[in-house]
């Protein structure tokens, strides 16, 4: 019985779905699907302004890497190498063995893919503080603020916004605001 495990994969950056596709298809061709089950580039998505609309982009999580459940019997090790855009597996040392990852870090990896999935966490902070902006959600639609503050760590910013008069400062996410 063949012994599945995780191991992480090292390739050059920018190249992880042509290194993913590329070992698909390899694998395919020699008829070892069974020793190569699945090749994982965990991505993350990300909300990017172009002209001035957001748009939700998928990026690696972990740029130049990707997981590969496999069994590194015999060849394969050796075929998975030479694929191009390939640089090495994760090993303690260098050259050394391939090093499985603990099945802890794999549901954490994975797990997290379904989560970042579903939100777009991450998103690029498209403000500076002192930034004019409109509120297009929420209980003070229409009104427009200046960027007081950036929180990265809850993904926010504080809007001052003039309500009668008066200088309110507000949290936001940044989907509730849009560049005046």
């Amino acid at each position: 019985m063949s012994e599945l495990k995780w191991y992480v994969l090292k390739a050059i950056s920018g190249q992880e779905n042509k290194v993913k596709n590329y070992i698909e298809t390899e694998i395919k061709r020699l008829g070892f699907e069974q020793y190569v089950t699945q090749v994982v580039i965990p991505m993350e998505k990300v909300i990017q302004l172009r002209n001035g609309k957001k748009v939700p982009k998928e990026r690696p999580y972990y740029p130049g890497y990707l997981m590969v459940e496999a069994d590194l019997m015999g060849e394969i090790p050796h075929i998975i190498k030479n694929i191009p855009g390939v640089i090495s597996f994760l090993s303690l040392t260098k050259g050394g063995d391939p090093v499985p990852m603990r099945k802890s870090e794999v549901n954490r990896m994975l797990g997290r893919m379904d989560e970042l999935s579903e939100f777009a966490t991450d998103l690029e902070i498209p403000y500076v503080v002192g930034e004019n902006v409109k509120v297009i959600d929420g209980p003070f639609n229409g009104f427009n603020g200046t960027v007081e503050k950036i929180l990265e760590d809850k993904k926010k910013i504080e809007v001052s916004v003039l309500i009668f008069g008066r200088k309110t400062p507000m949290e936001l996410s940044y989907m509730q605001v849009e560049k005046v």
